[in-house]
Parts: C-alpha cells; structure tokens; sequence
C-alpha cells in the first residue's frame, strides 16, 4: 500500500524544502523526496546574493533548510529516485525506486540539470576531464590549465572559484559580453583570467583524458587549438520535467512546466515550482515558488482559508 500524505513535494532544492516547510507549518503531513538534497544550489561553494547571508555555501544553506523542514514535521525521503508520477485520479502517486506515495496534491520542484555542448569528445571524457561543477571538481586540477565554457552566472561563478587555484585559467564564450552580474563580471576583467570572446567549443580530445579544445571564433572564423587538462562546461540548464510530461502535465516548447500565477499546472491538484518552471534561477525565486505552490495547495485541499471542504 502507497505511504500516505496531504502534500507530496518532488524534489528537495530550494523551492521543494521551502514548500516542505510552509506546507507543514499550515498542518499538512507533508513528504519530501528526491535523489539528492539541495539540488544545484548545494553545488555552489559561494553564495552571495541570498537575503540574510553575506556569504553562505550551498550545502550549509541546503543543511539549514532540511532542518528546518524537519523541525516543522517534514518527512524527508533522501536519497530516493523518483520514476514515475501518476496524476490523473483524486489521489496524486510519486513513485520511487524504493516506494509509493499518495497524496490529495502534488509540487513537482525537480529543478534543472546541467546542459551540455553536445559536441565530439564531451560524453568520452566525461569525469576525465570534463566536469559541469567547478565547485565539486576544481581541486582535481589544481596548478593545470583549465577551461571554463559559458557566460552566465554559474560559468562567472567557477571562474572566481578556480582562478587562484589553476595554472592557468581560460574563460571561453561565444559573444562579446557576460550574462553574469556586473559585480562578478568586474571581478572576473580585474583578475589574470583570459577570457576568449566569440569563441565556441567545436570538440574536446585527448588520449585517455582531456587534453585539447578545438575551438571556432564565429566573429572571425578563425580556428584554433586550446591546451589544457580540463574543462568546465556551464552552459546553462534543462529542466527535468521528462517524468512529469509523460505523466499528462503540460509543457512548454523549451520542456519546462507550464504554470500559472498560483503555480498551478493543467492538472487539478498538481503545482510545480522552482527551475523546472523556468523564468530567472535563482535561489531566491525557487524559494518563493516554493511558498507559492505550497499555500495553494494548501487551499486547494481546503477549501479556503476557513476549511470550507
């Protein structure tokens, strides 16, 4: 027999844990499960933009919150995989490698993955050289020469972390600017970082590791090889909401959850919220989605305010 809950929240980031919380503390028995705790943000080694914290590691804010859903009567099922979400009767069903859930609603928070280039050579030398978390590998290639390949935020973020770690330091994008906060951007010009503007990665080879960038300038055409003993691709995210559209939940054309102002999916009783719903990721956003979806769902298995069901 499916574990029986109120509230069901898949995933265990930022917005799953801060809808664990809100969903408890108005009184729902409410689960929490995913694979991992904390999602991205706990990758981040340095966070500085989040209210209340001059600086704060992922994981320590990651840690911060599971206790606070714990407090507050959360159950919180990790490491669990979820397979598959069956959303069309009264009763909302997660379930995963290990168990079934029900509930009366369903959050799906399952956040974002790490994009890839797609290019020849990355699914070769993945974890042999190649890496999507400076903060997780950087140590790895301490005194070598490393590529960081984006221009947003998490690709900015890297580079602060690894400039004072690597021999040498490559930051490699494909325009002629930086998504990243102009603070990180000031940082990243004022340091001995060499930034390689209008350029692409057009393959990564080696031997039995990382060893090369066959790179592309697309302002100039001009080709060139980089050498270096790793690479670090963030490019961006892709939302996992794979189990979530076979499940009947509608999507938009870029695979993220199409939701409205109060979170809620096409599925009565089924909110989402946080980086599978695109829009700006960010802790701060996740967190309020979080809140968002979990008052809703709240009043969606009330009846209002007043317990009018």
């Amino acid at each position: 027999m499916p574990e029986q809950y109120q509230l069901l929240i898949a995933g265990a980031g930022p917005a799953g844990l801060s809808a664990g919380i809100y969903g408890a503390r108005m009184g729902l028995k409410t689960v929490v499960v995913s694979e991992v705790l904390g999602g991205q943000a706990s990758e981040n080694s340095l966070i500085e933009n989040y209210p209340g914290f001059d600086r704060i590691s992922g994981m320590e804010l990651s840690e911060k919150m599971r206790e606070q859903a714990e407090k507050w009567g959360v159950t919180l099922r990790v490491p669990e995989r979820i397979v598959e979400f069956a959303l069309q009767g009264e009763e909302k069903v997660v379930k995963t490698d290990q168990e079934i859930y029900s509930g009366l609603a369903l959050i799906i928070a399952t956040g974002a993955a790490h994009r890839k280039l797609g290019v020849p050579g990355e699914e070769e030398f993945r974890g042999r050289g190649i890496s999507y978390c400076g903060t997780c590998d950087g140590p790895l290639f301490k005194g070598r020469t490393i590529a960081i390949v984006g221009g947003g935020n998490s690709a900015a973020v890297d580079t602060l972390i690894l400039k004072d770690l690597a021999g040498k330091l490559y930051l490699i994008h494909r325009r002629d600017d930086l998504r990243a906060d102009q603070i990180l951007k000031e940082r990243i010009l004022k340091s001995n970082v060499t930034v390689l503007w209008h350029t692409e990665v057009k393959s990564i080879e080696g031997d039995r590791l990382v060893r090369r960038l066959r790179l592309f300038n697309n302002k100039t055409s001009a080709e060139s090889v980089l050498e270096v003993d790793g690479v670090f691709i963030r490019v961006g995210e892709e939302p996992q909401s794979g189990l979530a559209k076979k499940a009947g939940v509608a999507v938009d054309e870029t695979s993220h959850i199409v939701v409205n102002q109060k979170r809620e999916t096409n599925i009565p009783g089924v909110y989402a919220a946080g980086d599978v719903t695109g829009g700006v990721y960010q802790i701060g956003t996740a967190v309020g989605d979080g809140i968002t979806a979990a008052v809703n769902a709240y009043l969606f298995m009330t009846g209002g305010w007043y317990r009018k069901k």
